[in-house]
């Protein structure tokens, strides 16, 4: 019995209707920017696995970094308790984070580093004795899919059997290009409406709507509206942070910061599921007192693992090499050529690149749905020439591992090329 055909009987699979997709495959290793299946087919990650694996796939640096740390201590709770992975990974994040940043709570994943960032944002009202009890979204926003972050959440699909049960969002507009001051009005007439406790965003790149970018000034002002009005700011870099953007984190092009922010995916190098939210000094003192009621009572049994701990500093350590660095300019180079070749053909609405991460919308004589039939026939055209990549509806995006080849990269804008004549 083949291992898809193991899997067909006992597993449920993310994102998946399993009565009209096909059946999974079935990866057996990994090395670099490359996947090779149980029949031995190659592969490019062109995504690196959903954003995870920036370093490539079986990299030994962070390897070896687990094992010394699961040599010595595997894990430990972390409520009354503390070791020295979690306190250097502090250290580090410190000295990278915008500077008001001085807290870090450690979770499991990006959902659950958004959902400490809600509750701590609600609850930080209630502690000083206000009633707060809305969050501000951007349209389209993706957060995840625990309950506080699938309310943020604005894409209806994924939520629409849950209506009803959210805790209070109201949304604005992205403020893209032409649509800056519209975005504006609309965030200072939301908090003139509402009791508003905090706004979330994707900084700079909505990833799940389809790398819908927008300018950093733009976040700023936003940030400023916010600020005037005592609305706590919520960056999700879930998806942006670790260079992804070209710079460590996408709130590094903009001139304001945030009160708090989410981190995760490439956090370990795509190895340990690990999630931080960071906070400023100011959030922190709202739950600091001798009323053990105003404590923050949020955990994970696996809160600062310290294998995670480990595998996230060797991540970072990887990051700041100039080699990373080198290849992060080398990958948005080559984005750039591709743009120049692409973006003028008869079947491409436009292209758009930030950093490692490029976008191509392709032409379609109907709207496009998140999984439509573009989407499938496109899907199913990558898989079957050997990349790995998930298009938006009509919209094509790369997110490639950092160590990601030229060749390799060629090979996948020929393929999205041979794609669009395809469709």
């Amino acid at each position: 019995m083949t291992l898809q055909e193991k899997d067909s009987r006992y597993l449920w699979h993310p994102y998946t209707q399993h009565k009209t997709s096909q059946t999974p495959i079935a990866i057996s290793r990994g090395e670099g920017a490359l996947l090779w299946d149980e029949n031995n087919k190659e592969y490019i990650d062109a995504i690196a696995s959903w954003w995870v694996n920036p370093f490539g796939h079986s990299n030994k640096f962070i390897a070896d970094a687990i094992y010394k740390q699961l040599t010595t201590l595997e894990h430990v709770l972390f409520g009354g308790f503390t070791h020295e992975p979690a306190i250097k990974v502090a250290e580090k994040l410190m000295e990278i984070l915008p500077k008001n940043q001085q807290k870090i709570f450690f979770s499991d994943n990006g959902s659950t580093a958004v959902e400490v960032a809600i509750k701590v944002a609600l609850q930080y009202f209630f502690n000083k004795g206000e009633k707060r009890t809305t969050i501000i979204a951007f349209e389209n926003a993706f957060h995840g899919d625990t309950f506080a972050a699938m309310a943020a959440s604005g894409i209806s699909f994924y939520t629409q059997a849950f209506q009803g049960m959210f805790i209070d969002v109201v949304r604005i507009p992205v403020p893209v290009k032409g649509q800056e001051q519209v975005s504006f009005e609309a965030l200072e007439n939301v908090i003139q409406r509402n009791n508003c406790a905090g706004f979330i965003f994707e900084p700079l790149v909505q990833g799940a709507a389809g790398m819908v970018m927008y300018e950093p000034e733009a976040l700023a002002k936003l940030i400023e509206i916010c600020k005037e009005n005592k609305v706590l700011t919520i960056a999700d870099e879930v998806m942006t942070g670790f260079g992804k953007t070209g710079k460590t984190f996408a709130m590094d092009y903009v001139d304001a910061d945030p009160d708090m922010i989410c981190l995760s995916k490439a956090l370990t190098g795509g190895t340990i599921p690990m999630a931080i939210t960071t906070f400023t000094q100011k959030v922190f003192d709202a739950f600091y007192d001798d009323d053990i009621n105003k404590a923050l009572f949020h955990g994970h049994t696996f809160t600062a693992n310290p294998t995670g701990c480990a595998a996230a500093l060797a991540s970072i350590d990887l990051l700041q090499t100039d080699e990373m660095q080198t290849n992060i300019e080398r990958i948005n180079k080559n984005h750039l050529e591709f743009q120049k070749k692409i973006e003028s053909h008869p079947k491409v609405i436009t292209a758009r690149i930030l950093g490692v991460i490029f976008a191509v919308e392709i032409k379609s004589d109907s709207k496009e749905s998140y999984y439509g039939s573009m989407r499938t026939k496109l899907y199913n055209f990558f898989i079957e020439n050997g990349v790995v990549l998930r298009p938006v509806g009509n919209i094509v995006y790369i997110l490639p591992p950092y160590i990601m080849t030229n060749e390799q990269l060629q090979k996948v804008y020929k393929t999205i090329e041979e794609a669009i004549e395809m469709v």
